[in-house]
């Protein structure tokens, strides 16, 4: 019995043992991915199916993976049919993918819904994670930059925190603001998206047309920038480590002059006035002009160059760790960031902390929940810090340390400069922004039929800012007075609750219909307080015991609610996929508005045709040909609570012989004030050739806006400098393309170039007084909504000129201007209009190679025929012998120049002095240079890795502009319209430098 047993159980035990190593043999699997064409196809999904052993093919569409021999392998990409081929006893596995052309066309985001790309009838523009990613960028909106037709998207210097300025189709407003509603996923939010970590957005949409816009109706005047981050994919958990470090390099500066140079121009300054004999210089006729310390700089040779020594080289680093997967029922993807930058000015710097959680879970097959969260905390440094303008001021011949290395707080002897070394040293100047932010966007939906589904939105979103100041005594501000210290502190809460209802059906394969109805609620509470103090006793307090201080001087507290109430419904109608149809209406009820005209009524219908889809279009050898036509009307609400109510102001009054306060009336209400409305008509054109090779979009717009917000003056009598009030009428019109093109397509090379160009022209069509200029404000009719009005700079008076100068009450060697009205005599009615801060045109333009493993692009932008007003030319061009000054080309009697007016210390600026400061601010940049590497993928999976990529950028290495190159300016780049400190059109010592990034970075993905 037991030897039958043994044999048994030794039998069952061999079986065993060989079906287990029998089923456990497994190979080396290689092969390639190629299309029809023969082409590779890198970047293909090859997975073993029914697992989670997977890998993707090389940039030559090969791969290698460990296979069992009885196991299949998968093969998916986007744009393709997937394919499964079973191993068998196979070590080369070869696949040809064919084209899935019912996947092809792109997936665009179009607001509550996603539509393919050819069904889409109203103008957007996308800008996806590869444009994104391409950017060593702190700030997302700084990615639609040339990217985006349409989009004017300005950097104002290089402030670290600093946040660009975004015009869709320009101006239309003069007081309701000109900024886009920023919606991430699916939530419009109050402000910008800069609290966003740009490696976690997937997309950004921009919505540009009324009838792409009419669904946020109120909120879409000014375009809509749709933003969708990463979220979560069902299969294998992938962790991905990103990052980039590099250095921030000044790219040039504004000239002043050296010490020499100074110091013949203080003696110029003086020989025009008779106060310094004419010739060269004398030991005695400096000794009466220069003081000691200067006199012992021009013996010595020094030239102190105070702003080279505020400036560094700055560091920016990024680093991201992110995990994303999931199974069928519940996905995820999760970030964790850490930004930093330091400015090239000391004293200014950036750091941010994000955390992003986004998860999706499906309850059952009717029900599927889930969540954004996003977690920010930044701290900013030196957003009001600004020394250079001092800095360029300082007499270079001035002494700014003692022997013994000590700081000299005042290096001469005039009384208004101080040292700009003293505004750097440690606890002289604080002036910090501390944020914190919880955004969240939650949703439910529900299928409550196969046709028919329900979608609830709730994006809660709260923020605290403090913003704590502190200014010490030995500044140039302070001047050895007592020290000042400020905090503001402001807490926001903002939510939105939306229900949507979606209903899809398709009648007998024709008919594709698609409704969406809206309900939805914002609201917006916001609490804000301030406190300013003189005379802080000790200056390591800062500003963090303010209750110390000898005076309050200014505490102020604030409440400021707002909501808005809101329905739409939209209808999508397609035949035959053929002819396509959107009409939505939107109504919107603002609480900012009076009680008579609370609601507005925003419609919009666009058409399309698919010509491509027509029998005659059958054996074409066009791709793709859509016409688009679209008309709708839009609002604007963008204006602060409260204009339409009668407000009451705190006063000062005498109650008998003792002072009192008192409240009288402060402003005058309009409660028939209504909504700006802004109607455009727009015709697009979309197509492709050539299989793909060439494709692109055009684009033409009119848009009008009536009623506009703004304020109207009222004559001082009535006790009330005016109100807000419904006037006038402005219009845009544009032109935009758009094109790509696979200009070469080889088994080991490709290039592909995309181009954007738009053109706008912005005018104001009525004002308050009908078709009548309105000089004071500086807007005229026909022209853009804010202009550059003044007297135009022909020149200098020459010598040969004196009469004719004299007749105008000049005298060579000062600024000749054009006498406009011709009437002999230079006055303000001779001022015109120079130009403004709107571009003719602007172009963004793109080149990507890729050649094996390696990937090379770069990124030219360009904005042409807009003007500039440099304020460093009247700050810093003073050319009266005083402070030092830019390094101009200015005239004397031996250099008969028409650039500069000649030095004269009895003028604290020269005559005409503004006409200086207009200049062309056309520029052309290389905005981004970018060399990648990426390790084949079987050395990559041997270093148990899925992917890993090298690159290097080199971020705006050259700026070509007449601004720079003749005038000795920095970046012509400004605002159009003025904000976060600068003016519109404006360079001035506001902005840091232009500087050059070089970075170094890594992609690995595990």
């Amino acid at each position: 019995m037991k030897q039958k047993f043994y044999l048994k159980s030794g039998i069952f035990i061999f079986l065993l043992a060989l079906s287990m190593n029998l089923y456990g043999q497994s190979r080396v699997v290689r092969g390639q991915v190629t299309d029809e064409s023969n082409d590779p196809i890198p970047g293909t999904t090859v997975l073993v199916k029914g697992t989670t052993v997977g890998t993707t093919t090389d940039l030559d569409g090969n791969y290698s993976i460990t296979v069992p021999d009885n196991g299949t392998l998968a093969f998916s990409f986007i744009g393709f049919v997937s394919k499964e081929v079973l191993v068998a006893n196979q070590s080369i596995v070869n696949v040809i993918l064919q084209t899935d052309l019912s996947d092809l066309e792109e997936v665009i985001v179009v607001g509550y819904g996603t539509q393919r790309k050819s069904q889409l009838t109203g103008a957007i523009s996308s800008v996806g994670s590869k444009e994104i990613q391409e950017l060593p960028i702190s700030n997302a909106r700084q990615a639609l930059q040339g990217r985006a037709a349409g989009v004017d998207v300005t950097i104002a210097g290089s402030k670290p925190g600093a946040g660009p300025q975004v015009r869709i189709r320009g101006r239309r407003s003069f007081n309701a603001g000109n900024d886009p509603l920023y919606v991430v996923d699916n939530i419009p939010i109050v402000g910008n998206i800069d609290d966003i970590n740009p490696q976690d957005i997937v997309s950004m949409e921009v919505l540009k047309d009324a009838s792409a816009t009419a669904i946020y109706g109120s909120r879409g005047a000014n375009g809509v920038v749709l933003v969708t981050t990463n979220r979560g994919k069902a299969g294998k958990t992938i962790v991905s480590f990103d990052m980039f470090t590099g250095i921030n390099k000044s790219l040039g500066r504004i000239e002043v002059m050296d010490g020499p140079q100074f110091a013949e121009y203080k003696r110029e300054s003086r020989r025009a006035t008779g106060d310094y004999p004419e010739g060269p210089a004398t030991p005695d006729a400096d000794a009466a002009l220069f003081e000691p310390v200067e006199l012992e700089g021009i013996a010595s040779g020094r030239s102190t160059d105070y702003v080279g020594a505020l400036l560094r080289t700055g560091i920016i680093q990024n680093y991201q760790v992110g995990v994303q997967g999931g199974s069928e029922k519940t996905t995820f993807f999760i970030s964790g960031n850490y930004f930093n930058e330091t400015g090239v000015i000391k004293n200014q710097d950036f750091s941010r902390y994000t955390f992003r959680v986004n998860l999706d879970h499906k309850i059952n097959d009717r029900i599927t929940v889930g969540t954004s969260t996003l977690l920010v905390n930044s701290l900013r440094n030196g957003e009001n810090f600004n020394p250079i303008g001092g800095a360029m001021q300082e007499n270079p011949l001035g002494k700014p340390f003692d022997d013994n290395g000590n700081l000299i707080f005042l290096p001469t002897n005039d009384g208004l400069r101080t040292n700009p070394f003293a505004e750097i040293v440690p606890g002289a100047h604080l002036d910090e922004v501390s944020r914190y932010r919880m955004f969240n966007s939650i949703y439910a939906t529900v299928k409550l039929h196969k046709n028919l589904s329900f979608r609830t939105n709730f994006g809660p979103d709260f923020s605290f800012q403090r913003e704590g100041r502190f200014i010490g005594s030995q500044t140039n501000a302070r001047r050895g007075a007592q020290p000042t210290g400020s905090i503001g502190e402001r807490w926001d809460f903002n939510y939105t609750l939306e229900n949507i209802l979606t209903y899809e059906k398709t009648f007998n394969d024709n008919h594709r219909l698609n409704f969406t109805g809206l309900q939805a609620l914002q609201q917006d509470k916001s609490e804000r307080s301030n406190i300013s103090v003189l005379g802080i006793p000790a200056a390591s307090q800062l500003y963090h015991r303010l209750g110390d201080a000898s005076q309050i001087t200014g505490a102020n507290t604030e409440l400021i609610e707002w909501t808005l109430l809101s329905y739409m419904g939209r209808i999508n109608y397609g035949f035959k996929d053929k002819y396509l149809l959107t009409a939505t209406m939107r109504a919107d009820g603002s609480s900012r508005f009076g009680s008579n005209t609370k609601w507005g009524y925003f419609p919009s219908v666009a058409l399309a045709w698919n010509i491509t889809n027509e029998p005659f279009m059958a054996n074409s050898s066009i791709d793709q040909l859509k016409l688009r036509m679209s008309y709708g009307s839009i609002g604007n609400q963008g204006i602060d609570p409260y204009q339409t109510q009668p407000l009451l102001g705190r006063t000062v009054y005498a109650f008998g012989t003792t002072p009192a306060f008192g409240f009288r009336p402060n402003s005058i209400g309009n409660p028939d004030l209504r909504w700006e409305s802004s109607a455009t008509l727009n015709i697009g054109l979309d197509f492709g050739l050539v299989k793909g090779r060439l494709s692109g979009s055009m684009e033409f717009y009119d848009t009008r806006t009536s009623s506009l917000l703004a304020p109207q003056p009222l004559p001082n009598s009535t006790g009330f400098g005016g109100f807000i009030t419904n006037v006038g009428q402005t219009q845009n019109i544009g032109f935009e393309l758009t094109l790509s093109s696979i200009n070469i397509d080889k088994s080991n090379f490709r290039w592909s170039t995309d181009v954007v160009f738009n053109t706008n022209k912005e005018r104001i069509l009525s004002l308050a007084g009908g078709k009548v200029d309105d000089i004071a404000a500086a807007r005229f009719i026909g022209q853009p909504l804010s202009v550059f009005y003044d007297l135009k700079k022909i020149g200098i008076w020459q010598t040969h000129e004196e009469d004719v100068a004299e007749s105008y009450g000049d005298k060579p060697g000062e600024i000749k201007i054009e006498d406009f009205n011709g009437d002999g005599v230079i006055n303000a009615n001779d001022r015109q209009i120079l130009g403004s801060a709107v571009p003719d045109f602007i172009l963004g333009v793109t080149n990507r190679f890729n050649y094996k493993a390696f990937d090379f692009s770069f990124f030219v932008f360009a904005r042409v025929g807009q003007m500039l007003r440099s304020d460093f030319h009247s700050a810093n061009n003073h050319l009266f012998g005083r402070y030092n000054n830019l390094a101009v080309d200015y005239w004397t009697p031996e250099n008969p120049t028409n650039e500069f007016p000649r030095p004269n210390q009895n003028q604290e600026f020269p005559k005409y002095n503004s006409s200086m400061t207009y200049f062309d601010g056309s520029f052309v940049k290389i905005r981004n240079i970018n060399l990648g590497y990426t390790l084949p993928t079987p050395l990559a999976n041997k270093l148990k890795m899925q992917s890993l990529r090298i690159y290097s950028s080199i971020q705006q290495p050259f700026i070509f502009a007449e601004y720079r190159s003749r005038y000795k300016g920095i970046d012509p780049e400004t605002f159009i319209d003025g904000e976060q400190g600068v003016e519109g059109g404006r360079v001035s010592s506001n902005v840091a430098p232009a500087i050059t990034t070089y970075t170094l970075g890594l992609n690995v993905r595990f």
